[in-house]
């Protein structure tokens, strides 16, 4: 039998997946679609602040008050990126929630930049040195009422990973998990080349600039070209810097290469607020993570080990 790609396009965790494997029949294939798709909403049960159920919720309920017990999955993720945060120096805060979505909801509509000072007053609950965790009793603590955890740097490429590892347990030997341009890939396309992935050019969304060729790799991008608002003629990207409670500008867009889409969507974020300069001197320093920034006028930088043709 011949084997082919079978694709399944799915609105999770906010945000379009689009999962692909390689196999000889559709049933099989769609049988095993189907348990990432169900992975995928089981991790979106647990992270997710839009339900009051969620361990995530009951955690920022709990702010500043008691600590909440958490399955051994949630606390290994926020150890994870308080570890990801102490190497950015809190660019990367999953305490970020605390952002009050009135200060920015980049809708378009915004007309002016808020007052610099209630920005700062409002980060000054972002501080990842204030998530308490015992891992002796699995609990996680947010030591001052008021301050809230989110995922939403860190999840999409966690819920690929977690989908990817099951399809690979599943003896699915090729495929793509795509969460929204955070992709995580293993073994080859159906025709026995490796995956191609196209890297997007913010200036025109349909056009990558560059693509490359990956095998059990990662690729994930952040870039202000979907979110973002114009104030007096300066572009503000959706990305807010959390030492500032400013939106970070300068940069496009950036993909981080690496073997995880967790590591590779946690690490986009942080460079973007670093600067380029700080941002690669950070990359470089980081075995087998690459990087690629385009900047606001279009120029192109990449980390040492990349060579784009």
């Amino acid at each position: 039998m011949v084997l082919q790609s079978f694709k399944r396009t799915e609105r999770l965790m906010g945000n379009t997946f689009e999962i692909t494997v390689v196999g000889h029949d559709q049933l099989w294939a769609d049988a095993k679609l189907e348990m990432a798709v169900e992975e995928i909403r089981r991790i979106e049960r647990l992270l997710t602040t839009f339900n009051e159920q969620s361990q995530t919720n009951q955690i920022n309920q709990k702010a500043g008050i008691a600590a909440v017990k958490v399955d051994p999955e949630v606390f290994s993720l926020i150890e994870r990126s308080l570890r990801i945060s102490r190497i950015t120096d809190g660019a990367f805060d999953i305490s970020y929630g605390s952002i009050d979505k009135r200060l920015w909801n980049f809708d378009r509509e915004m007309k002016a930049l808020p007052n610099a000072e209630l920005a700062k007053s409002m980060v000054g609950l972002i501080n990842y040195k204030n998530i308490i965790l015992d891992a002796q009793a699995c609990t996680v603590k947010l030591s001052k009422v008021g301050m809230r955890i989110g995922f939403g740097a860190i999840g999409k490429g966690y819920a690929a990973e977690m989908a990817k590892a099951l399809l690979k347990r599943e003896g699915v030997e090729g495929g793509i998990v795509n969460a929204s341009g955070d992709l995580t890939t293993w073994g080859t396309q159906h025709n026995g080349k490796p995956w191609t992935i196209g890297i997007v050019n913010p200036a025109h969304r349909q056009m990558p600039f560059s693509y490359l060729n990956v095998n059990d790799m990662a690729v994930a991008t952040s870039g202000n070209y979907e979110k973002y608002v114009i104030i007096n003629g300066v572009k503000y990207s959706h990305t807010i810097n959390p030492k500032t409670g400013l939106p970070v500008r300068g940069i496009k867009s950036v993909s981080i290469i690496g073997p995880n889409a967790e590591i590779a969507d946690a690490m986009a974020t942080p460079v973007t607020i670093m600067g380029i300069k700080a941002g690669l001197d950070m990359i470089n320093q980081i075995r087998h993570l690459a990087c690629i920034i385009i900047d606001d006028y279009d120029q192109v930088f990449t980390s040492n080990n990349i060579n784009l043709r």
